[in-house]
């Protein structure tokens, strides 16, 4: 799949295969969230799944309002970096994404972006001033399974130099490093 989810949510029940297992696979690629819904109610079902990098475990039967509140928290545990803080508004020059409201402006005026546009452009935000890797983008925001793609960055990247930058091909924000990656400038 080529989008990136927010959070997963996971039946330890699967047909063909141990809800655990799936968790520690995911866990080697990503840290999103991981709430996981089980008819297991034993102590040890619910160590092995926290163990294994699941972030909530919630048994059935359980109530929908339960379950949206769990959400909301691990969403909002989401938003802060691994040192408690993250800056809803990333700004340079003219160019600002405003991370709590999804919205991304040049000289004021939105932009529209798609989500895998976006996404790309808030790995960038997150990691600004650093040379990201093209296998390290191409994992963050498409999946493990596409990091020998590197056409794939070149070609959002084109598009988003086109969206963001006043002259593309000279870009201000979003640099290459040639042979190594990108870079979002923090002029």
């Amino acid at each position: 799949a080529t989008r990136k989810p927010d959070l997963i949510i996971l039946d330890l029940g699967l047909p063909d295969m141990d809800g655990v297992e799936v968790v520690k696979g995911v866990r080697t690629w990503s840290s999103v969230p991981v709430i996981i819904l089980s008819a297991r109610s034993q102590e040890s079902d619910k160590v092995s799944a926290l163990d294994a990098g699941a972030d909530d475990y919630l048994v059935k039967p359980f109530g929908v309002g339960e379950l949206l509140a769990r959400i909301r928290v691990a969403l909002r545990h989401v938003s802060s970096t691994a040192n408690g803080r993250e800056e809803s508004v990333f700004s340079v020059d003219e160019l600002k994404v405003d991370m709590i409201d999804r919205k991304v402006t040049v000289s004021g005026a939105e932009v529209h972006l798609t989500p895998i546009e976006y996404r790309l452009l808030t790995v960038l935000v997150k990691h600004a001033g650093k040379v990201l890797t093209h296998r390290l983008l191409l994992k963050e925001v498409w999946g493990p399974n596409y990091v020998d793609r590197a056409h794939y960055l070149r070609i959002y990247m084109g598009i988003l130099r086109h969206k963001l930058e006043k002259e593309p091909a000279r870009p201000r924000f979003l640099l290459t490093e040639v042979g190594v990656g990108y870079r979002l400038a923090v002029v």
